[in-house]
């Protein structure tokens, strides 16, 4: 069942899919340039940077938020009492 709604979901958002694959890639290597450019690092090093930042970015958001609606929780709770 999940691996059907997620099939569907890939085939009608493909559109979508691919230009963000193509943004992401192009991130990674506008990146590595900028990181080559600024701080006369490798390729290697430069694009580890760019794919590895990100990557510890979005975690950084997703337990910002979470911490974050948590306390809209408890400031909604705290209003209705």
């Amino acid at each position: 069942m999940f691996f059907s709604n997620l099939l569907a979901n890939i085939r009608k958002n493909k559109g979508t899919l691919l230009r963000t694959v193509i943004y992401t890639i192009g991130h990674f290597f506008i990146a590595a340039a900028c990181v080559m450019y600024f701080t006369g690092a490798s390729f290697d090093a430069a694009i580890t940077d760019a794919i590895v930042e990100p990557l510890i970015n979005g975690v950084w958001y997703f337990l910002l938020d979470k911490f974050w609606a948590s306390k809209m929780t408890n400031k909604k709770a705290n209003l209705a009492t």
